[in-house]
């Protein structure tokens, strides 16, 4: 049991790392995609466009991307669960639980790591952000 135990452990480590990269990346993304558009969010602010839609234009900008990844790694991990059952015990390679649980977590991840640059651009105050640059 222990090749197999230490397989599982590097792949536990291997999927939190790349969730912790995917999470920074998104987050990074948005930030960026936010402070380039700073002028833009402070025109739309001028000219009565309401706070919650800054909001949720950013919003879903990231999750869009973010659900793409999703999907794609969905897809692959459905195709992956062959070479998966032979390492797991107890619950079979294509769980629809388990995939629902993973779906529901990246995805509030993902939307957490999006809101944070969107309540910055939802904040900023139009003449700030006309006289920027």
């Amino acid at each position: 049991m222990l090749p197999v135990r230490a397989v599982t452990i590097a792949l536990c480590i291997m999927g939190l790392l790349a969730a912790m990269l995917a999470v920074t990346g998104i987050f990074g993304m948005t930030s960026y995609s936010v402070s380039k558009r700073m002028k833009e969010h402070g025109i739309r602010i001028a000219l009565g466009a309401q706070r919650s839609t800054v909001l949720w234009l950013i919003l879903g900008e990231g999750m869009k991307m973010a659900m793409t990844g999703v999907f794609v790694g969905t897809v692959a991990a459905a195709g992956l669960t062959r070479l998966m059952s032979q390492l797991i015990y107890g619950v079979s390679a294509a769980d629809p639980v388990t995939f629902a649980g993973v779906i529901i977590v990246l995805t509030t991840v993902a939307f957490a790591a999006c809101y944070v640059p969107a309540r910055r651009a939802m904040r900023v105050d139009p003449m700030v952000a006309l006289r920027y640059e």
